[in-house]
């Protein structure tokens, strides 16, 4: 007689797992482990990190900045029948503008050699710095939300703008150029025109220091957006965008001083390289970097410093 044997109950039968084990698998679920992590190894949410850190964040976030750049660069005017056309069509409307009130019936640009050129240079250039100044500085309100949802370098949003405006500024210079060769008295251009690329990305520059130092201020105090447009008006008057003040002005420490806006300086020195066959001072390429430069590290630094406050608006 053969001893039988009882089937297991608490083991594993051959390719089946016990109630034990269906059990286990079930209801305790995968072992846990506990790691205990000592506090200098945390950090608080929203901190402002260093300054070479932040940047370093900003710099590997380029293509999305460029990306996010080029999506939008038709935003502004999508809803409208002409589109990106408004681009130049704005300028070349406020030119005509200005030369009907100022050229035609105050007869401001008496003395200043092709006057319309000069004012086209004028409302052309002067354009993009506006665009980049209010929409600098309304960025962080406007991307409040986009705040509030992720963690990134905030000073990606005023950046962003000047990139965007830099992308529509892209026609609006070709178009600028034209009218400059199609519209008397036409413009022979020179090696100079060369020049030009220097002259406005040194205008980029001073674009997004100012962008970023109007930012933390109009997050501050948003009612400083209403302010700038005021303030941008009255830049636009002293930076001989539609004629000379030099014919109104004869004090020379005054003359001086209104020489040294750096927005006269761009002009100028396009001005000079475009319409008058020139090449601009060394000392007012000195002074212009000095103004880009300059405005770049306050404002960033500035920005930098109120990174934790942005996400409490």
């Amino acid at each position: 007689m053969t001893a039988s044997s009882k089937a297991p109950t608490t083991g594993q039968t051959e390719g089946k797992a016990s109630p034990v084990d269906l059990y286990s698998m079930l209801f305790e679920g995968p072992e846990t482990k506990v790691e205990v992590i000592s506090a200098g190894r945390l950090t608080r949410v929203g901190a402002r990190p260093p300054l070479g850190e932040y940047i370093a964040q900003l710099w590997d976030r380029r293509y999305f900045l460029w990306a996010d750049a080029r999506a939008k660069v038709t935003s502004g005017t999508r809803e409208t029948l002409l589109g990106t056309a408004w681009l130049v069509l704005k300028p070349i409307l406020d030119g005509l503008t200005y030369f009907l009130i100022f050229g035609l019936l105050l007869q401001s640009g008496r003395g200043i050699p092709n006057f319309l050129g000069y004012l086209i240079i004028g409302t052309f250039l002067f354009s993009f710095t506006t665009r980049c100044v209010t929409g600098g500085a309304r960025s962080i309100t406007a991307g409040r939300n986009l705040i509030r949802a992720f963690a990134f370098p905030r000073a990606a949003l005023p950046i962003s703008v000047v990139l965007r405006e830099m992308l529509n500024m892209i026609p609006v210079l070709g178009a600028m150029i034209a009218l400059l060769l199609v519209l008397p008295p036409s413009e022979m251009l020179t090696w100079r025109v060369l020049l030009v690329p220097a002259v406005l990305a040194l205008q980029v520059i001073f674009c997004t220091g100012l962008a970023l130092l109007l930012a933390r201020a109009a997050a501050k105090v948003p009612d400083l957006n209403q302010l700038i447009s005021f303030a941008m008006r009255l830049w636009l008057y002293g930076s001989a965008v539609f004629f000379s003040y030099e014919k109104f002005i004869d004090h020379p420490t005054i003359l001086s001083l209104m020489e040294a806006n750096p927005m006269f300086m761009v002009l100028s020195m396009v001005r000079d390289c475009l319409l008058y066959g020139e090449t601009p001072a060394g000392s007012m390429w000195l002074s212009l970097s000095a103004w880009a430069f300059g405005a770049l590290l306050v404002g960033f630094v500035v920005f930098w410093q109120g990174e934790e406050s942005y996400g409490r608006l």
